[in-house]
């Protein structure tokens, strides 16, 4: 029987372990086996309700169920937020849309009990995955993840911002990448890391089955996918905690 999640027992954790403290990023590729990246791949792009997420600015977030997208009203909503992020993002300020399933809240509010985005989270906060993040990272106090699942389709973005979250224990942004192989430069969707000066000083491409680790506050964004990308960019987004 396969398993939901699985990592690669051939992963050399050093070798990562010190090019995250050269930079404070690391992407692993090849970091699950490959019958549980095709497993969770099938959950994501077959069994995930996608909504839709929209920032305009660090204080206006929205999250639309699936459902709320579905009705005039509820996508005349949608295009209001996503036309908000995009006047935002025009004056330079943050900004991002792309379509998500927030698997914490799904399982604080009960949407799916004991469905496969459930197990999944509770594999991200199981010891095989949080001890190869602690190993990697050479933060020991790491406790707990949260999680979304994230879709980048063509017009989706999120705008460079720092995370800077630290009082509420965020110590480490995941992104698990489920792109497909033969994803393109062209097609936009990296996880591109600035400088001060706003220079790139580093980029990830979406890559199947490779997750990227990277220490908060840290400059980054991903970039914006254009209309003529075939495919979206899907992943499990999050931050590794400390409490």
């Amino acid at each position: 029987m396969k398993k939901l999640f699985e990592l690669n027992p051939a992963l050399h954790r050093q070798k990562l372990a010190a090019r995250f403290a050269a930079t404070g990023r690391v992407q692993i590729r090849d970091v699950l086996t490959a019958d549980t990246a095709r497993e969770i791949l099938a959950v994501l792009t077959k069994g995930t309700p996608w909504g839709m997420a929209t920032g305009a600015g660090d204080e206006k977030r929205e999250s639309f169920r699936l459902e709320e997208t579905r009705s005039p009203q509820g996508q005349q909503r949608v295009n209001e937020a996503a036309m908000a992020a995009q006047s935002m993002s025009a004056q330079g300020q943050y900004g991002f849309r792309f379509a998500h399933y927030p698997i914490l809240t799904a399982v604080q509010e009960g949407w799916h009990v004991g469905g496969p985005h459930e197990v999944l989270l509770e594999h991200l906060n199981a010891p095989d995955f949080l001890g190869l993040a602690r190993d990697v990272t050479g933060i020991d106090e790491l406790m707990k993840a949260d999680g979304q699942a994230t879709l980048f389709g063509p017009n989706h973005y999120l705008g460079r911002h720092i995370d800077s979250h630290v009082a509420e224990g965020w110590e480490v942004a995941y992104v698990l990448n489920f792109a497909p192989p033969e994803w393109h430069p062209d097609w936009g969707g990296y996880l591109t890391f600035l400088d001060e000066d706003g220079d790139i000083v580093e980029g990830f491409r979406p890559r199947f089955n490779a997750l990227n680790l990277f220490k908060v506050p840290q400059s980054h964004l991903v970039s914006y996918v254009p209309p003529f990308a075939p495919v979206g960019r899907i992943a499990v987004t999050g931050w590794l905690r400390t409490k």
